[in-house]
């Protein structure tokens, strides 16, 4: 990218009861913070869990959190989608409900210990009604690290992945680094999100970018980080103000 202009498809900046934001305040600043360092497309993806589920209620409120916050930015938009934790009561629903807004592409996370049989069901449910899982944070995922039978089964499908920023710079282990640099080098369908959730794991891309393109390459770190993987339009350039934030 000629400017930092980053498409951020995972991040829990819309107070919805589950552990990201936890009111409009605390989720406006965490959008201040991405703008700050490059975002200008950001969506707002709580958990769907199996013991918080998107009933009405929580969607309608979460839907006006995030409306309210939309007003209260400048330089950014902001899109929702969910991410679904593989439970496989979601076999039941439409999976329509819950794509990344403007794209035909759904959050499905990869669980972080035990085996992988829900998650293909749920995956392959959403394939099924004629969209494409996006595989969240799967680096992170103890089914996977150190089990390269397990990711190649998973490269095997053809479905895109979603490697969390801060598993790039190693802030999830040595291992989890690894197989993210893995993934990244060999997989063309990468893309990088901070799945932001507040302090401790701000929805930042910038210094995640300047790791890849350093060590991968222009072309690469565009891919991975313009939203192109998921059929979403780059937005505008960044403005002198993200400029003077380094590059």
């Amino acid at each position: 990218m000629p400017a930092r202009a980053f498409v951020d498809c995972h991040s829990h900046v819309g107070p919805s009861g589950d552990d990201g934001a936890r009111n409009v305040g605390e989720g406006v600043e965490l959008c201040r913070d991405a703008v700050a360092s490059g975002t200008r497309l950001l969506y707002a993806t709580p958990h769907v869990w199996p013991d918080l589920r998107l009933h009405e209620a929580r969607e309608r409120r979460f839907r006006e959190a995030v409306a309210e916050m939309a007003t209260l930015l400048e330089g950014l938009e902001l899109r929702i989608g969910f991410e679904l934790t593989p439970d496989r009561s979601l076999l039941d629903d439409d999976p329509r409900r819950y794509r990344l807004e403007g794209t035909a592409v759904c959050l499905v996370e990869t669980p972080f210990s035990g085996g992988l049989a829900t998650f293909f069901a749920v995956a392959e449910h959403v394939e099924n009604a004629g969209l494409t899982p996006l595989i969240a944070h799967p680096e992170r995922s103890l089914s996977l690290v150190g089990t390269h039978g397990n990711v190649d089964a998973l490269l095997e499908r053809g479905w895109p992945l979603q490697l969390t920023a801060s598993s790039l710079t190693g802030r999830s282990g040595a291992d989890s680094e690894a197989l993210a640099w893995r993934l990244l080098g060999s997989c063309d369908r990468v893309v990088v999100a901070s799945d932001g959730h507040g302090h401790h794991r701000p929805a930042r891309l910038d210094v995640a970018w300047n790791a890849v393109r350093e060590r991968l390459g222009s072309e690469i770190a565009a891919r991975a980080f313009d939203g192109s993987v998921l059929g979403v339009a780059p937005p505008p350039a960044a403005d002198d103000a993200l400029s003077a934030s380094g590059s």
